[in-house]
């Protein structure tokens, strides 16, 4: 097929990466748009997918699949040194993590490539369907309960045996973004008592809405939280003094914690310290999901089971890839809706529109042109 748009799907290099960010689903839609798929040969062992599956849909499997490429997907950014041979101008189409990989980002300007990143799509309603980080956030949320879960030594629902009664589980979820929503639903159907909190007081109704019990600073007034496109902002002083001490008295009560608090391009903000892991039970669990991001706990470590006062934390530096069939598959999709949305059959390529273009893109004709990067 001359001149069809090519799409390459490169094996991911990066440690503790088991997702890949094509599927046999996706290809298939890929190639009914117009488009050859390329991919690199093992691309989608780590997440259950056969070279031959890819073969059975249409792709090529090849060793170079940068080759020639128009569009390289990636979950996470591919190195510059991978990207050999594709075209002038390709688009690399990902998560990129710009404000940590910020010298992968420039190297990509450097070559002339078009560096689009999945994390900065705009919380808009016609994007969430290739919202990378909702998707990611959804499993992540799943998982850390099922991992603190494994790791408290007691069970999570009520129990009334002859033997006599166990008592349900506390659980204390912090956040209740897309991953604090899954882990109160999560918890819920594991029969723990779920309670959470969270710095937007319009997360009360969503809270309650599956069945937690809020918990919030009443005493004052005025403060949202809410920062632009639907991330949570930091606090003022007041507040912040406020709800520390509320939520220091809650988490010397509860079982289990999940922390998800994240702030875009900053270090993630610290909401247990070790005074306040001190005042837990022995045997408490606390998962840290922004560990990666410097974390939420004191003293959390990626992909380590640190025990602190009878405590025990975990968090992984990648919990999405600790599911990665699942997550593969929605990350996938979450790709292909935003190629696909953007595709101008006459041009046989995606066509971007101003306010998802500018929002996503970091480097055009040789630079680094994205507001959030230059100022």
């Amino acid at each position: 097929m001359a001149g069809a748009m090519k799409i390459a799907v490169l094996r991911e290099r990066a440690t503790g990466e088991t997702r890949v960010s094509a599927t046999p689903e996706t290809v298939k839609k890929f190639i009914a748009l117009g488009a050859t798929v390329a991919i690199e040969e093992g691309a989608g062992i780590t997440a259950s997918i056969s070279d031959e599956d890819y073969r059975a849909v249409g792709a090529e499997v090849v060793s170079s699949p940068a080759n020639g490429a128009d569009i390289v997907l990636g979950v996470q950014g591919p190195e510059p040194e991978l990207l050999a041979g594709v075209k002038p101008g390709a688009w690399i189409v990902a998560g990129l993590d710009p404000f940590v990989k910020r010298a992968r980002v420039d190297a990509y300007a450097a070559a002339g490539l078009e560096a689009l990143a999945m994390e900065f799509m705009p919380r808009i309603t016609r994007a969430q369907s290739m919202d990378i980080l909702s998707s990611q956030s959804n499993l992540a949320g799943y998982k850390a309960v099922l991992v603190a879960a494994n790791l408290y030594g007691r069970a999570f629902p009520m129990m009334m045996t002859a033997a006599g009664t166990v008592s349900a589980a506390k659980a204390f979820v912090m956040g209740v973004g897309v991953a604090g929503l899954q882990a109160i639903a999560t918890a819920r159907r594991l029969g723990a008592q779920v309670s959470a909190t969270d710095v937007r007081s319009a997360t009360k109704e969503q809270i309650q809405s599956l069945g937690a019990k809020p918990i919030f600073v009443e005493s004052v007034a005025g403060i949202e939280g809410e920062g632009a496109g639907g991330y949570a902002t930091e606090m003022s002083e007041e507040y912040q003094k406020a709800q520390a001490e509320l939520v220091s008295a809650h988490i010397a009560k509860q079982d289990i914690v999940i922390t998800t608090a994240l702030i875009p391009g900053r270090a993630a903000p610290r909401l247990i310290s070790d005074a306040q892991i001190a005042t837990m039970k022995p045997g408490s669990v606390i998962f840290d999901l922004a560990v990666a991001q410097g974390g939420n706990v004191e003293g959390s470590v990626p992909d380590q089971v640190v025990e602190k006062h009878g405590v025990k934390i975990v968090g992984y530096s990648n919990t999405p890839a600790h599911l990665p069939a699942d997550a593969s598959a929605l990350f996938s999709r979450n790709l292909y809706n935003f190629l696909s949305a953007f595709w101008d059959k006459e041009q046989g390529k995606p066509v971007l529109d101003e306010e998802i273009g500018n929002a996503i893109r970091l480097t055009q004709g040789g630079k680094v042109v994205n507001e959030r990067l230059l100022g």
